[in-house]
């Protein structure tokens, strides 16, 4: 075998082996998304009394599971449309994702909802933008279809959730209060159903569109594909079992202290938060499901009264928000650069994914020697 024929296949091999860690690294971050955002769809019943915790998480892990085979729009946003995929490798996209679970797991220890969906953007758009300048990123689908809806997604689920708590306050005004709390709860089974299956069609796409990507930049996928069927299956079954995990600090900020929510709260910010969710993926737009659901239940309490919502702990929740495209995309460039150190083949990932899970291997061996709960449980 002469020494071209081993230099292809040693390329070969090092762009197989890259591919492998991107998509085993989407797959960590489709499971980190889950057990992240499991208070978007479960926070609000169980803080309210209307479903049993495990019951709640089993039924959004499914329904998530479910809601990630409805539509592919999402997905095709993220791989097409926020940077330019000809210029994209799996290295980029490695680093990129490194960046999202990194700010993914940052942002859960300290109990703040941020968003993954923003997290893996800015992280992909920011190791390319260090790989290839800022001409690989594309200003209408970044601007259009992530910064505007970013923005207007909460303000409406505020204005819908408030609109809605206020209706339902002048309807059941005069009622018993233990059967209108009872009905509330009721409601609260399918409009957390509803939110979990919204919440499954909108954030398991990231992580499909970011693996074609990944394809696309293999030579594996042609331009502009749709992800297979096992890219879908995959991303469901990850984002499903990150779900089931738990995610208990975000629940407990989400569900307990931004507002002291009722069954009626707790309904109409659910039902506002799966319409907004469902509209935005109709259209495409890769959403945060966290902005859109703490937006409601803002709403939901403003809505009663203005200081029925802790104001502080919002503006903690919105300072993480603004932060995470930025600190995301840092990360991100920052990993692209110490994996371009080791050249463009394999070394590179390799020595990051051991070293980051290394890293995370310690940091739950110091809790668990210091006898501090591991933040992770299933109940």
């Amino acid at each position: 075998m002469n020494a071209r024929r081993l230099g292809y296949l040693f390329r070969a091999v090092s762009s197989d082996v890259i591919l492998v860690i991107v998509i085993g690294a989407a797959l960590a971050f489709d499971f980190t998304n889950g057990f992240h955002d499991t208070a978007n769809v479960v926070a609000t019943s169980i803080s309210t009394g209307a479903a049993r915790p495990q019951v709640a998480i089993a039924a959004a892990s499914l329904l998530n599971f479910a809601g990630a085979f409805i539509s592919i729009s999402v997905a095709a946003t993220v791989a097409n449309d926020v940077v330019d995929a000809a210029v994209i490798t799996p290295t980029i996209v490695f680093a990129g994702l490194i960046g999202a679970i990194s700010w993914n797991l940052v942002t859960w220890y300290f109990g703040l909802p941020s968003s993954s969906s923003h997290a893996l953007i800015g992280g992909v758009v920011g190791s390319a933008v260090a790989a290839s300048g800022f001409q690989v990123v594309l200003a209408e689908g970044l601007i259009g279809k992530v910064l505007i809806p970013a923005i207007i997604a909460p303000l409406l689920a505020f204005v819908a959730a408030g609109a809605s708590i206020g209706l339902a306050y002048r309807v059941i005004g005069k009622q018993r209060p233990g059967i209108v709390s009872r009905g509330f709860k009721y409601g609260q089974v399918l409009s957390g159903g509803m939110l979990a299956l919204a919440h499954g069609t909108n954030d398991a796409q990231k992580t499909m569109g970011v693996i074609t990507l990944a394809l696309i930049a293999n030579g594996s996928l042609g331009a502009g594909s749709n992800p297979p069927i096992w890219v879908i299956a995959s991303s469901a079954a990850a984002i499903a079992l990150g779900t089931y995990s738990g995610g208990w600090r975000i629940i407990k900020t989400t569900g307990t202290k931004i507002i002291k929510m009722d069954a009626a709260q707790g309904f109409t910010s659910q039902g506002a938060g799966a319409a907004v969710i469902l509209a935005s993926t109709h259209f495409g737009f890769p959403l945060s499901t966290t902005h859109v659901i703490n937006g409601g239940v803002m709403g939901a309490g403003a809505a009663k009264r203005l200081s029925a919502v802790r104001w502080g702990v919002a503006g903690n929740i919105v300072t993480a928000w603004v932060l995470t495209l930025p600190a995301a995309a840092a990360i991100g460039a920052a990993t692209y650069g110490v994996t371009s150190i080791f050249g463009s083949g394999a070394v590179g990932p390799v020595v990051v994914t051991v070293a980051a899970l290394g890293g995370i291997g310690a940091a739950f061996v110091r809790r668990a020697q210091r006898g501090a709960p591991v933040p992770v449980q299933s109940g």
